[in-house]
């Protein structure tokens, strides 16, 4: 692979994952160990996430849309800009129990994109809701890597150029408590274990504990 970005597993413990260069997802089985091309041309696919329904929901930053690509690789655009405006970039995406999708918008400009404008000049944690009203929730230096827990109903945001790691409580849909500093780390991506530790990727993985102290890093 060429760059392998935004690995999400399904109900039963497949992988997708992406190799954004190439424009690619790839599929690993877990009961047989193998890998396989899921789709080409995917809108230059980056952060991904698969929804109730195990439809894989992607951050495809080619055009700046979130898609809905089914099993049977049907694509659906889910969203395409805020208040009619191109989004810079999505990165990376958490989908929480109302059928919404929290996003980063980052910006990182992309040799593949023509004609490329930048309309919206912050960069923007965003909620797209059910059905499809999206909010501007914070700006950042330079969001990225986004988790989420339903169970502990907290969301965690990257900010990784100020190198700072935040959470907010989840208080309903698309309703979040004023940010706080998790821990002084940003990351490309994260993902959080039964236990509620944080996994940041950087530098290898720090695994942060639920108070935000580091404990180990692989």
């Amino acid at each position: 692979f060429s760059f392998t970005e935004g690995p999400a597993s399904d109900k039963i413990g497949n992988v997708c994952f992406t190799d954004q260069p190439n424009d690619k997802i790839y599929f690993w089985d877990w009961k047989t160990n193998t890998i396989e091309l899921f789709l080409d041309k995917t809108g230059r696919a980056n952060g991904t996430y698969f929804d109730k329904n195990d439809d894989l929901i992607t951050c495809s930053d080619e055009n700046g849309e979130i898609l809905k690509i089914s099993k049977n690789k049907e694509i659906e655009v889910l969203s395409k800009g805020f208040e009619g405006k191109r989004l810079n970039g999505p990165n990376d995406l958490w989908l929480d129990d109302f059928g919404g999708i929290y996003f980063t918008d980052p910006l990182y400009e992309r040799d593949y994109w023509e004609n490329f404008k930048q309309e919206i000049p912050q960069k923007n944690l965003y909620y797209r809701n059910k059905i499809g009203i999206i909010s501007k929730l914070e700006t950042f230096t330079q969001p990225n890597g986004i988790i989420g827990s339903k169970k502990l109903k907290k969301l965690y945001v990257s900010d990784i150029d100020a190198g700072k790691t935040f959470v907010y409580d989840v208080l309903g849909e698309g309703k979040l408590s004023e940010k706080k500093l998790f821990c002084e780390m940003g990351s490309d991506g994260m993902t959080l274990d039964s236990q509620g530790n944080l996994y940041l990727t950087g530098k290898g993985v720090t695994i942060f504990n639920k108070n935000g102290e580091k404990i180990k890093n692989i």
